[in-house]
């Protein structure tokens, strides 16, 4: 096949299509982050009501789980009536949430399997992408060219109002460097493979979160992009690279994405590069948020989704209370609806000083990294104290065991383990596990997902298997 054939279909095709969405679109999306509450409300009933009648009309799934309700009177407030989805209901009848009655699970995997640096378009329409492998089950997703346009605009226009307010998109696109995923079966892998051609906002340059690190950090050196974007994890270790003067690099805008930005790696990250560090969210089933450079709080696309925080009983949480899990309704991705998707991420609602709107809120990490003893539960900041405090430890892994934790470290210099074990120990035992049973280990690198790179840095003892 030649290279005008290749361009003319499969994903060269899809690219040209959900690229000419996104780009008629830009103006209207960053206008949407100034949106009132009453523009907001009325695009999320518009955008509910189209949703639920597409769902009932073509998805056997929802067409049996909504059976006698009045999908057209539903109002966003009134959402608590229908049943929470989870993955393991959507995996299990993944076929039947499909609208487009044509997509499988089979080819979607058959797809995925077959993924390197660009993505395969499943039916010549659909593009796949998969997560959750790292914390658990795993998940597939699909995206037509207007909703996979309307995907990357929610993660991206915050940004792009960024770069507006600072003289507009650099001719070709802003350079940016993508420490993310080596497999575009992954969002941040995929990313650069998105951004090829001229009209592009940005130009994504991929760097493989799961190279050596002397790679990552030899590619950089060479790349020198004025925007930075990386796992939180990897952020840190990079910055650990600039202070010891083998990184030198000097990014304009560096974002936090796909992992728990904790307080001590923006830090670490702002005082290596001079730069704040902005926070992002980006969740493949819909739900994006970003917060301004160096801040700490998130602003979510209400405007697209339908964000419930609430408790484990799925009862609304209020503000300054944390949630248990996150429930999203994704207005926008009418292939595989998600309607009351639930997340286990946990936040914190800020209110707004502007008044309600769009979602304000503080990310505390994943519900279930918790680690759950017979004694009690151990929330992962009673390590984290000790992590932090730690100068010599530069990365780290936790895993769960029957009596206590496995520790690997990334350290620097001359670390001294049996101190940082029980250093450990006495974090566990003043959590309230008594004569916790503390294994450290000093590792050269972490175990990260293969398809996406990210690095779970808390494991339960349910997923240590």
């Amino acid at each position: 096949m030649t290279t005008a054939t290749r361009s003319e279909t499969g994903w060269g095709r899809f690219r040209a299509d959900f690229q000419a969405e996104l780009l008629a679109r830009i103006p209207e999306h960053v206008g949407r982050l100034s949106w009132s509450a009453d523009q907001i409300e009325s695009a999320q009933r518009d955008g509910l009501r189209r949703l639920l009648a597409h769902a009932v009309a073509h998805s056997p799934f929802h067409r049996q789980r909504l059976a006698g309700t009045d999908v057209a009177s539903i109002e966003p407030a009134g959402l608590s009536s229908l049943p929470v989805m989870t993955k393991t209901d959507m995996m299990a009848a993944i076929d039947d949430v499909f609208t487009d009655r044509r997509l499988t699970l089979g080819a979607i995997e058959q797809a995925l399997a077959a993924t390197g640096s660009e993505p395969i378009p499943v039916l010549g329409r659909y593009m796949a992408l998969a997560t959750g492998g790292s914390t658990g089950q795993r998940g597939v997703f699909v995206f037509d060219p207007a909703a996979k346009a309307t995907f990357i605009l929610s993660i991206i226009r915050s940004l792009l109002a960024r770069l507006g307010a600072a003289g507009g998109i650099p001719p070709g696109g802003l350079p940016t460097a993508m420490v993310g995923a080596g497999s575009a079966v992954h969002a941040t892998g995929a990313a650069a493979a998105e951004t090829i051609g001229p009209d592009a906002p940005l130009r994504v340059l991929p760097v493989p979160v799961t190279l050596p690190w002397l790679r990552i950090v030899d590619r950089l050196n060479a790349l020198q992009a004025p925007c930075l974007i990386g796992y939180a994890s990897a952020l840190a270790r990079l910055a650990a690279e600039q202070s010891a003067h083998r990184l030198h690099i000097a990014p304009a805008m560096i974002i936090a994405t796909s992992e728990t930005l904790l307080p001590e790696a923006r830090a670490e990250s702002t005082a290596a590069f001079g730069t704040p560090v902005s926070n992002s969210f980006a969740s493949t089933e819909g739900l994006m948020g970003s917060s301004a450079p160096g801040g700490d709080v998130l602003m979510f696309n209400s405007d697209m989704c339908i964000i419930e925080l609430v408790d484990a009983g799925n009862r609304p949480v209020g503000p300054g209370v944390p949630s248990a899990k996150v429930l999203v309704t994704n207005l926008y991705n009418l292939a595989q609806p998600l309607i009351r998707y639930e997340l286990a991420d946990s936040f914190v609602r800020v209110p707004s000083e502007s008044g309600p709107g769009h979602l304000f809120a503080r990310a505390r990490g994943r519900a279930d990294e918790v680690f759950h003893y017979q004694a009690g539960d151990l929330h992962p900041h009673v390590i984290r104290s000790v992590m932090v405090q730690s100068p010599e430890v530069t990365d780290y892994q936790v895993r769960q065991t029957r009596t206590g934790i496995e520790a690997h470290i990334v350290a620097a210099g001359s670390a001294e383990p049996e101190a940082f074990r029980r250093r450990l120990a006495e974090a566990l035992a003043r959590g309230g596990l008594s004569q916790p049973d503390v294994t450290v280990r000093v590792v050269g690198d972490l175990a990260r997902n293969q398809d996406s790179g990210k690095l779970r840095r808390f494991i339960p003892l349910a997923q240590t298997a």
